[in-house]
């Protein structure tokens, strides 16, 4: 089965090229002329392995186009621009991309950078995210993201994380949250889970509305807001 991209280029000639290689490549590919004829598209991003995002476009630039994006995908995207200084790069990288590459490129690298970032997916079936409060949670990518702060999460952080999550408004014993997901109900397992659960609520501090509270006795009152 072929790998399916977007590809979002204002340039027609540029985005011909770009289309042809792609598919020449073995891509299938869905270019959008604007962030406005994407985002208006009826489109299935769980079908999709990967976006290139031109970083100036009209209406938004392709910065902005990234962050509406994650509100409803945790797609990974490359962006492709003539800017080249140091600070737009450290942005795009801020904003979650999986890579950054400036016009002109060869093609060849261009293929070579998007089958890097195929490689390096850890995704599910359902390319998950979870909306928590202001932020967005990725569990198969083990990624926390709040605007353009990214927190990469332990494989245990994102398991619980997760968990709590799918119980919002129980109160949760940790017997249960230690058998869950360490298999067993032990004290010393007990004081790790004391550890992640600090860490979590370091994370999710930028948002107040989230509650992670400890239940004497019992375990933890989890509130995230809808």
């Amino acid at each position: 089965m072929k790998n399916k991209l977007i590809l979002v280029e204002d340039d027609p000639d540029l985005g011909v090229v770009l289309k042809q290689y792609l598919e020449f490549s073995d891509f299938e590919v869905t270019w959008f002329t604007s962030p406005d004829a994407l985002l208006n598209h009826p489109i299935n991003y769980n079908e999709y392995n990967a976006a290139i995002l031109d970083v100036m476009l009209p209406g938004m630039d392709g910065f902005q186009l990234s962050k509406e994006l994650r509100k409803q995908t945790a797609i990974p995207f490359l962006f492709l621009t003539a800017k080249g200084q140091s600070i737009d790069r450290i942005l795009g990288l801020k904003l979650g991309a999986d890579d950054y590459i400036t016009k002109p490129c060869e093609p060849e690298e261009l293929i070579l950078r998007i089958h890097n970032i195929l490689k390096r997916q850890v995704v599910d079936t359902n390319n998950t995210m979870i909306r928590i409060g202001n932020y967005l949670f990725f569990p198969s990518r083990y990624l926390l993201q709040l605007e353009a702060t990214a927190f990469q999460l332990t494989e245990k952080e994102s398991d619980l994380l997760q968990l709590l999550a799918a119980r919002n408004n129980d109160v949760i014993s940790r017997k249960e949250i230690l058998e869950q997901l360490w298999g067993e109900d032990d004290y010393f397992l007990g004081r790790s889970l004391d550890v992640f659960m600090s860490r979590l609520r370091k994370y999710l501090q930028h948002d107040n509305r989230i509650k992670l509270e400890s239940v004497r006795g019992v375990g933890f009152r989890v509130v995230f807001p809808e």
